[in-house]
C-alpha cells in the first residue's frame, strides 16, 4: 500500500467518524429536578471531562418564557409534559419531547409530624399558613390546587396559601417558618440537604393528574454536540438510578 493511499484512508476514516469535540452547553431545568439534575450532570461531566455543561434553574413557566424571548439555553428540562411541547409547536425545539421521568407530591414540614398528616388535616385552621408552588407557572403547584380540590377542601385552605414562584421556593418557605407545611415534589423532600429537616407523606397520585416531565433539545441547541450528547446520557441507567434515588419512577 502506497503513502498517498494510507494517508487518503487516513483521512477519510477521520471525515467519516470525526472525534467528539469539545465544547459547552446550557440546561434549563425545573426547579424541583435541582438536587437531581446535579448529581445527574455532574456524572455527566465524569464521563465528558472537556465538556461545559451549564444549568440554569426556576420555574417551568417563566423557563418556557425565557425560552421564547431569546434566553441561550439548548437543552429543557420541565416539570410537565405540555410546556416542552407547546415549545415545539411554536418553533422553539430542536428535537421531540422525551419524558424522563414522573414527579409525585409529598406533604412536607420541618415543624410538625407531616408523616402523619393527610390532606383532609390542612383543612385544621392550626395550619395558618400551607405553601405550594404558584399554579400558573409551577406544574407541583398547579397538580397541588388539583389535590386539593379533589379532596375538596381548596375553598378552606385557599385564603391561607402561601404561593412559591417555583417548588424550591415553595420548600423554602416551610424551611424558613413561613408556612407551617408545603406541598413540594418527592424529589426535594428525598433530597441530602431537606431530608434532615422534615418528614412528609406522600400524596395520592390519583389526586391530581400524572406528572409526566418531559424534556426537548430547543432549536438554538439542535447542533450543539454537548446538548446532544447529554440528551442521549439521558437516556442511561446511571440517570434512571439517580432518578430513582430521588423517588422519580418512569
Amino acid at each position: 500500500m502506497t503513502r498517498k493511499l494510507v494517508w487518503f484512508l487516513a483521512v477519510a476514516g477521520c471525515l467519516v467518524a470525526p472525534r467528539a469535540q469539545a465544547g459547552s452547553a446550557t440546561a434549563a431545568v425545573a426547579a424541583g429536578m435541582k438536587f437531581a439534575m446535579e448529581d445527574i450532570a455532574g456524572a455527566f461531566r465524569k464521563v465528558n471531562p472537556k465538556d461545559t455543561l451549564e444549568v440554569v434553574y426556576g420555574a417551568t413557566g417563566k423557563l418556557q418564557t425565557q425560552i421564547q424571548q431569546g434566553a441561550p439555553f439548548d437543552l429543557f428540562f420541565s416539570a410537565d409534559n405540555t410546556t416542552p411541547v407547546e415549545l415545539a409547536k411554536a418553533g422553539f425545539a430542536g428535537s421531540e419531547m422525551k419524558i424522563y421521568a414522573i414527579g409525585h407530591l409529598v406533604i412536607w414540614s420541618t415543624t410538625v409530624d407531616a408523616t402523619k398528616l393527610t390532606l383532609a388535616d390542612l383543612a385544621d385552621p392550626k395550619f395558618a399558613h400551607i405553601a405550594i408552588g404558584n399554579p400558573k407557572v409551577a406544574p407541583y403547584g398547579k397538580r397541588a390546587e388539583e389535590a386539593l380540590r379533589a379532596t375538596k377542601i381548596w375553598d378552606k385552605v385557599a385564603p391561607r396559601l402561601v404561593l412559591g414562584e417555583n417548588i424550591t421556593q415553595t420548600a423554602q418557605f416551610v424551611e424558613s417558618g413561613n408556612a407551617q407545611v408545603g406541598l413540594i415534589a418527592l424529589s426535594l423532600a428525598l433530597s441530602p440537604e431537606l431530608s434532615k429537616k422534615g418528614g412528609f407523606a406522600p400524596i395520592a397520585d390519583a389526586l391530581h393528574q400524572p406528572l409526566e416531565q418531559g424534556f426537548i433539545v430547543t432549536k438554538r441547541g439542535a447542533a450543539n454536540a454537548v446538548a446532544i450528547r447529554f440528551a442521549k446520557f439521558m437516556e442511561t441507567k446511571e440517570v434512571k438510578a439517580i432518578l430513582l434515588r430521588y423517588g422519580y419512577t418512569f
